[in-house]
């Protein structure tokens, strides 16, 4: 059986339990829970700071964890990445105050950079030959400039907001991150299959998110524009329908491109268009 280590809280919790859940793996979770056992697969949750998730499965003590990249990069832990997950997507970014006389990286040369990761920060400042004073803090890093810790930040970016609300700018970005499924480097052989197991059905969600499936009648002399038109896994399906000349056609779009393909469908003809929610992806 393996041992997952997952987020107790924090921002990778809801996605973790979301990605299970729609593997047809259920959970207990709680913010006070250590260890609880899966249904629907042979599986136990380890819940642990998401910081301690790369040591704990280098150790042994879990085979596998949900965790950002960012972390396994910051602790340089002994694991390997079995798959990227495609939630949780984030950088790691330097940033100044808004008036500075940014002009560069050299910029930082004789600076002072806040961070909750000194690890990444040094060897990206080593990289670039950059002499920066490097101050670690556990958290709200993005007041560091402000209260005269510092002269800059490193500090994980999603939406940019909370540098707007404290007067900084985002300069350069370090690291692209998302979460990753991590695992032990000497994970017994038995347990090999079931994690084979565990990808595939990850790898199932994984292709689904954002995908949506679309059926629409249409004429037998709009086929072809419509095969024009749109994407598909192999070809689209076509099934004649009991109108003579008429055809249902099925196809899985990508929903960022879901609402052009469809004025483009319409256009040649296309009627009666239903869009359905894409559960899995198996392939």
């Amino acid at each position: 059986m393996l041992k997952i280590a997952v987020q107790a809280k924090g921002r990778l919790h809801d996605d973790c339990v979301g990605l299970l859940n729609d593997s047809g793996i259920s959970i207990t979770s709680g913010v006070r829970m250590l260890l609880s056992h899966a249904q629907g697969f042979p599986l136990d949750v380890l819940y642990l700071r998401d910081d301690d998730i790369p040591m704990a499965v280098a150790m042994g003590a879990a085979d596998i964890g949900i965790v950002g990249l960012n972390e396994v990069m910051e602790r340089d832990a002994n694991v390997d990445v079995a798959m990227e997950l495609g939630f949780g997507r984030c950088r790691i970014s330097l940033a100044v105050p808004k008036d500075s006389d940014y002009n560069g990286l050299e910029w930082f040369d004789g600076k002072a950079i806040a961070t909750s990761y000194p690890k990444i920060l040094n060897r990206f400042l080593k990289e670039h030959d950059i002499d920066a004073k490097i101050v670690e803090i556990a958290g709200s890093v993005e007041l560091a400039p402000a209260i005269g810790i510092a002269d800059s930040i490193f500090d994980i970016v999603s939406s940019g907001s909370t540098l707007v609300q404290n007067g900084l700018v985002e300069v350069e970005v370090v690291l692209k991150s998302q979460a990753v499924l991590v695992v032990n480097r000497d994970l017994a052989p038995e347990k090999l299959e079931d994690l084979e197991h565990l990808k595939f059905r990850f790898e199932s969600i994984k292709g689904s998110r954002g995908m949506k499936y679309v059926l629409m009648n249409l004429p037998e002399n709009a086929i072809e524009s419509a095969l024009g038109i749109l994407p598909s896994m192999k070809s689209p399906t076509l099934l004649p329908l009991a109108e003579k000349g008429w055809y249902s056609l099925h196809t899985v779009i990508a929903e960022s491109e879901l609402w052009d393909k469809i004025e483009q469908l319409k256009a040649v003809g296309a009627e009666d268009i239903l869009v359905l929610q894409l559960e899995n992806l198996i392939r």
